[in-house]
């Protein structure tokens, strides 16, 4: 239906399942079976902590879920001064650094880590990136309502039993194709339409409680 609803599956799978504790209380047993060296002393929990720790980071990928969404409105905010005038391509690159500085308070050693970094640019897809955080955004407002719908996701997720989830995603996105505009898709699927609330109150709760 859009890439941001496209982005919403990955970021659910990555994030809202694959960082979860309830996740890792099923797979960590088989982890620490393969990596008998690296992890016969590492506790669930510091592993838990330790794949969601929030670290100012150079290159969106690799970026946790609390800063991910500052670079892609970086990015955002130089396209639209390249495409309105206010920003000389020859200037990018120090409006790059600039930008991370204020904004994640790290600087790239050099355009390749910097400006250079994505092929998004290289490839002409100006204005992609914010259906990345569009797909952060649906993700967690689809995750509730999956587990008001199917019950305890959390305790399904616990015992290695994705298929309800999935079931419920197959129902509500993937069957409908292209058939509905997004944000009548969102509405059938959750209820309401897209908004931030959710996924900051997810944020929150969730980082307050490994943080504080």
């Amino acid at each position: 239906a859009s890439l941001g609803v496209h982005e919403s599956q990955s970021r659910l799978w990555e994030n809202l399942v694959g960082r979860s504790r309830s996740f890792w209380k099923f797979f960590f047993p088989q982890l620490r079976e393969a990596f008998p060296q690296n992890l016969h002393d590492v506790s669930l929990e510091s592993f838990y902590r330790s794949i969601n720790r929030v670290e100012p980071s150079l290159i969106r990928v690799e970026a946790d879920e609390v800063t991910y969404n500052l670079h892609i409105l970086l990015r955002f905010e130089l396209e639209s001064d390249l495409v309105e005038g206010r920003l000389a391509l020859a200037d990018l690159p120090e409006a790059w650094n600039s930008g991370m500085k204020a904004s994640l308070g790290v600087v790239p050693a050099d355009d390749a880590q910097g400006v250079l970094q994505d092929v998004h640019w290289s490839n002409g897809l100006i204005g992609y990136f914010p259906t990345y955080t569009l797909g952060n955004l649906l993700s967690v407002q689809l995750f509730e309502k999956a587990g008001s719908a199917i019950g305890s996701l959390a305790r399904q997720i616990e015992g290695g039993d994705f298929q309800p989830l999935l079931n419920w995603l197959r129902n509500s996105i993937h069957r409908h194709g292209r058939k509905f505009l997004p944000s009548e898709l969102i509405q059938r699927a959750i209820g309401e339409p897209l908004g931030a609330a959710p996924y900051l109150r997810y944020l929150n709760n969730k980082y307050s409680e490994i943080y504080f």
